[in-house]
């Protein structure tokens, strides 16, 4: 059964780096879009960031230039890098795959998303 596990949250100090880890298990799809979302409690989950098989991403404005999503291939993890951390950056960061390509499931430019497969989450909380 196709499982992601989310690594990296914590008390985070703004102005600095983060880098979250999703770990994915049992997902055997040669084609795939896998992605990053934040959600405030309370709030509608955001998109942040995808990454398709073929190696071409996509950042949401409110993370463009700071940001990078990348994919291991040979340890199979996820990975999501931001910079100059701001208070708005707090909240929970879900990883998330699905077997369709990215702008299918989350196309660019919209607030639209619809994957398959999600971990559990890490929190993040920004402090000043």
């Amino acid at each position: 059964v196709v499982r992601l596990q989310e690594s990296g949250g914590g008390s985070m100090q703004a102005g600095g780096s983060l880098t979250l880890s999703c770990k994915r298990f049992d997902f055997t799809y040669a084609r795939w879009c896998m992605g990053w979302f934040h959600e405030v409690p309370g709030q509608a989950r955001e998109r942040v960031a995808t990454i398709n098989d073929d190696g071409s991403t996509s950042y949401a404005d409110s993370v463009k230039g700071r940001s990078t999503i990348s994919f291991d291939n040979a340890a199979n993890i996820l990975y999501l890098r931001l910079n100059d951390l701001n208070l708005d950056d707090s909240g929970i960061y879900y990883c998330a795959a699905d077997p369709l390509h990215c702008t299918v499931v989350a196309p660019a430019g919209q607030k639209y998303f619809n994957l398959d497969f999600w971990g559990s989450g890490t929190s993040v909380t920004v402090r000043s």
